[in-house]
């Protein structure tokens, strides 16, 4: 990588490291400190992981907002104190004698804008404190439902054995969204118990695990996606005049295109370089932050 080249890379993260450990790696085949990652995975889960190298570093706030999507395999008939396959089981009753139809209409139940309790082993902060230390020092917090939307919860097969009942589907969400919440409460839902036993995240935005690279393959030959292809395949664009990019790179703002607020909206100068982010409102295009 040359140096203080910016951009992003797009990681299928390996099951049993922490966003954390991605991150680290990726510093040393980056030969840079400044790295960073939108959107935790737990260390169970693969897949898409976008991480931001120098300068886009800056996106990644910004990305943490958008719409992901994951694979994930359910398990009925068993709870676990993580609610996904690394905790102990707590608890269930037999699913065997769920039917099609009480499954679908539970998945109807979570889909759509609904109301979820994050796990207690999250790392959500309580008075200072991740939710995941507290709980596990013996201090369990009561964490509050939070707004959050499913998009789609589609079941794309099942799997019986015993009393227990497998459940493979499809979730598209918004940020914030917790795949083993949604485990949780579709067990909760049917009586039997449930929790998580893989997940994969397919997508973050307009990043999919198709333009994934493995840690493997990065190490043979590291490249980053330039910050504004990157900016693109996450924002809407705004080509500006040679005038407007001066003034947006100086802090200034500019008229809006738009009547009504949106954002954020990648602006590029004419020559293609990604100049800012913007958001309008007010009849105005503010910098959300500055690239140029």
């Amino acid at each position: 990588m040359t140096p203080g080249a910016s951009g992003l890379v797009i990681v299928d993260k390996p099951g049993g490291m922490t966003s954390h450990d991605v991150v680290a790696r990726v510093r040393r085949l980056a030969g840079t400190k400044k790295v960073g990652h939108a959107g935790t995975l737990d260390p169970m889960a693969t897949g898409v992981l976008v991480i931001g190298v120098e300068k886009a570093t800056r996106l990644l706030g910004y990305l943490t907002l958008t719409e992901k999507e994951y694979a994930a395999t359910i398990r009925l008939g068993q709870s676990t104190s993580t609610d996904d396959a690394e905790g102990e089981i707590t608890g269930g009753a037999p699913a065997a004698d769920v039917s099609a139809e009480t499954l679908a209409k539970a998945i109807a139940g979570l889909t759509g804008d609904i109301h979820q309790v994050p796990p207690a082993v999250s790392a959500i902060k309580v008075d200072g404190q991740r939710a995941y230390r507290l709980t596990r020092a013996g201090a369990a917090p009561e964490l509050k439902a939070r707004p959050v939307t499913v998009y789609e919860f589609t079941i794309t097969g099942t799997h019986r054995d015993g009393d227990l009942l497998d459940v493979d589907a499809t979730v598209r969400c918004s940020s914030g969204t917790y795949i083993r919440a949604l485990a949780r409460d579709l067990g909760a839902a049917l009586g039997t118990g449930g929790h998580l036993t893989r997940l994969r995240r397919t997508r973050v935005g307009g990043y999919r695990i198709e333009d994934a690279r493995t840690l493997e393959q990065l190490a043979g030959r590291f490249e980053t996606l330039p910050l504004a292809q990157a900016a693109a395949a996450a924002f809407p664009s705004r080509t500006l005049t040679a005038d407007e990019a001066h003034r947006l790179a100086h802090g200034g703002r500019l008229a809006a295109t738009t009547t009504s607020a949106i954002g954020p909206v990648a602006a590029y100068a004419p020559d293609g370089s990604l100049i800012a982010l913007v958001t309008e409102e007010s009849g105005q295009a503010r910098p959300l932050v500055v690239f140029a």
